[in-house]
């Protein structure tokens, strides 16, 4: 996954804000000091609370009369959140963070492959077809295999036709990224391809009971990829 951007001086606040709490700078209960730190950022109170509003929305802190506007504890954010998954595997700062997207993995993406055996249309074949290619084109290049990879998991939740699904896809698509700038950099990363192909061998059959326990064990291979990775790294 290549580096996020942010866009216009609303986003990179928003950023900046959320690095400070993801690094700790600001721990839970912080109160923030609204005046001093529009002074710091250089822009207007409304720039600020607009920036704060979307923190709030993602549940990373709250405003209360009489105490104001303080750092959130983080049971208490929005985990599906594109964003705030992003954040935290960008921060690195919880080991277990990756070990945890797996298991959503192990959950969601072999039933949203036995689904896709049964809905999937000739578009949505075609697509991961692509994105087959592009994986075994992308050979060596760790940078193009990520993509590639992001692909074929993106348009085999779309295949599902299943708008939870598919929403999903944000979620799991960010800790794959993340797993697979370990794992393809690595000395000992194996083929991805003969995995994903069984996969989409059986979606093309219209086998969902085969489909289903071929992305079961192509998630069970990503978990010992990333340990392995995790092991040398």
């Amino acid at each position: 996954m290549t580096e996020h951007r942010p866009r216009g001086l609303h986003g990179q606040t928003v950023e900046a804000l959320a690095s400070r709490i993801l690094s700790d700078e600001w721990g839970e209960g912080t109160v923030l000091d609204l005046p001093a730190l529009r002074e710091e950022l250089d822009i207007s109170l409304t720039a600020l609370r607009e920036a704060l509003k979307v923190l709030a929305a993602k549940g990373m802190i709250d405003a209360r009369q009489k105490r104001g506007t303080f750092v959130q504890p983080r049971e208490k954010w929005n985990m599906l959140d594109a964003d705030v998954m992003r954040w935290q595997t960008a921060a690195a700062d919880d080991p277990g963070l990756l070990d945890e997207l797996t298991e959503v993995r192990a959950v969601v993406e072999p039933a949203a492959a036995r689904i896709a055996a049964g809905r999937a249309s000739a578009e949505d074949i075609e697509g991961l077809r692509e994105a087959l290619a592009d994986m075994a084109a992308a050979a060596g290049d760790a940078e193009a295999s990520v993509q590639a990879d992001l692909a074929f998991h993106r348009r085999l939740m779309a295949a599902t036709h299943n708008n939870f699904l598919m929403r999903m896809e944000r979620v799991i698509a960010i800790g794959l990224a993340e797993r697979d700038k370990l794992v393809h950099g690595a000395s000992s990363a194996e083929d991805p391809v003969p995995s994903h192909r069984k996969v989409f061998d059986a979606i093309v059959s219209g086998d969902p009971a085969a489909a289903e326990q071929a992305m079961l064990a192509l998630v069970t291979k990503s978990r010992d990829d990333l340990e392995r990775a995790q092991r040398e790294s």
